[in-house]
């Protein structure tokens, strides 16, 4: 069933736990969406709540799920942004771009040096977005370091 969003419509940005029952349904929605556009499954195992230490859920003013990100520690200090996600009829409202400036707060809040992320090279849409959001492509890193299909990203806080 389609996304009808509520009038007027707003939403909200908020800590949620990862392993909550409507970020599990986001990201499952996520990964059969990425399955379709990528050329092979997600990389790595399934994060448990446990290596998020920041996961955020974004609801619409009627409570509904639509988007969500995370962050997991790196090394010396650097966090990777994961699972950054919008249902695809909630975009081009601003969510992912809020999402991600919470993230942003949230890694300087951790004394983070920077944010990295990964996404991959069928991902436009997700280079453009990173690109415009300060973010500079780097080499790729650990378990990404493979993958010709992997373009990552950092910035610096």
């Amino acid at each position: 069933m389609p996304y009808l969003k509520p009038e007027p419509w707003s939403f909200s940005i908020a800590p949620e736990p990862y392993d909550a029952e409507s970020a599990i349904r986001l990201r499952a929605a996520a990964r059969i969406e990425l399955n379709s556009v990528n050329a092979g499954p997600d990389l790595g195992p399934e994060l448990t709540g446990a290596e998020v230490p920041v996961h955020l859920l974004a609801r619409d003013s009627a409570g509904v799920p639509i988007g969500c990100a995370g962050l997991t520690p790196v090394r010396d200090g650097v966090y990777e942004v994961r699972k950054l996600y919008v249902r695809s009829d909630a975009r081009s409202l601003g969510v992912a771009d809020a999402l991600l400036e919470h993230l942003i707060a949230a890694g300087r809040e951790l004394g983070a040096p920077a944010l990295v992320m990964e996404t991959g090279s069928q991902a436009t849409q997700t280079v453009r977005f990173l690109e415009r959001s300060g973010f500079s492509r780097i080499a790729p890193f650990g378990r990404y370091a493979d993958n010709p299909s992997s373009i990552c990203f950092a910035r610096v806080l």
